[in-house]
């Protein structure tokens, strides 16, 4: 019997060829790009950078800050002029709560759209009908967190000035009341106008703010009186002329006042050069007259 060796078959070795892609993970799906507006510069390179760091509490530039509270915001006016020979202040009564009933300075509440100006002469015209002012200029702004017993409420007063022939029909909700002796006023107002009294005085020193009382003509000893009621001392009518007419404030009209019913000679007329408000002497300060000199034996 014979045995059939076995036969050997040898195959040929093919190389094995490897690509490096085989090692890397499967392709991702193709990213779909953004149509977002970039919130901010940082979002050009990180994106949603704004959003994440907001997301931990970071206040960024353009985030919102409509979460502090912010306090209401209203107007007052000062309004002052010299009626009956004294100046008085043009008061306003409360009708609602707080402080009902009592007599109050004219404003109201700052439009979303207003200017601070704008806001108090609407608020002068509709509420007291003072449509017509001299001068207005803003007095102070007032902050304290307790000024209201109803709110948060931040005030800006203005003053403004009514010539004293002038006579603005008022509703009956709102009169003239004597500087000198004010009634008991609604939150801080009694202190603003003595501010804006103060105001007043200190500028007729230095400036021609005297065109606001006055009206457009007047002789040298009218315009004497309305000085003496807003500065409250005695003015001299010599000194007054001779100070205004050097400052070159005044000028004259060349016409005269009749003489009155008792005779006398009559009064030159006078009116302001300019009634735009101007510093004229800014170290100048009008004050009382001194005590009468004795004669040296």
């Amino acid at each position: 019997m014979s045995v059939t060796s076995p036969t050997l078959i040898v195959f040929p070795v093919l190389p094995v060829v490897v690509l490096a892609e085989d090692f890397l993970p499967p392709p991702q799906p193709a990213a779909t790009r953004s149509t977002r507006t970039p919130r901010s510069a940082s979002d050009l390179f990180i994106p949603d950078l704004s959003a994440k760091v907001c997301d931990y509490g970071a206040k960024t530039v353009s985030e919102p800050t409509t979460r502090h509270p912010s306090p209401a915001h209203v107007t007052l006016a000062v309004v002052l002029q010299v009626r009956d020979g004294v100046l008085q202040a043009l008061l306003w009564q409360r009708a609602r709560e707080p402080f009902k009933g009592r007599w109050s300075l004219p404003g109201g509440y700052l439009a979303k759209h207003d200017t601070l100006e704008e806001s108090i002469r609407r608020h002068l015209a509709e509420k007291v009908d003072v449509r017509e002012l001299s001068h207005l200029e803003q007095l102070e702004t007032l902050s304290d967190p307790t000024r209201s017993p109803k709110e948060w409420q931040l005030a800006t007063a203005y003053l403004g000035l009514i010539p004293s022939d002038s006579d603005p029909e008022l509703p009956g909700d709102t009169d003239w009341h004597r500087v000198d002796e004010l009634p008991p006023l609604a939150f801080d107002h009694g202190s603003i106008v003595l501010s804006g009294r103060e105001r007043l005085r200190a500028k007729l020193s230095y400036t021609n703010l005297g065109f606001a009382l006055a009206p457009d003509e007047f002789t040298i000893s009218e315009l004497r009186d309305l000085y003496a009621a807003a500065l409250g001392h005695d003015v001299s009518a010599t000194n007054l002329q001779r100070v205004l007419l050097r400052r070159e404030v005044l000028e004259p009209t060349g016409r005269q006042r009749a003489s009155g019913p008792t005779g006398g000679r009559p009064g030159s007329l006078f009116r302001f050069r300019t009634p735009e408000l101007e510093i004229t002497d800014q170290f100048a300060v009008l004050r009382p007259p001194g005590p009468a000199r004795l004669p040296v034996a």
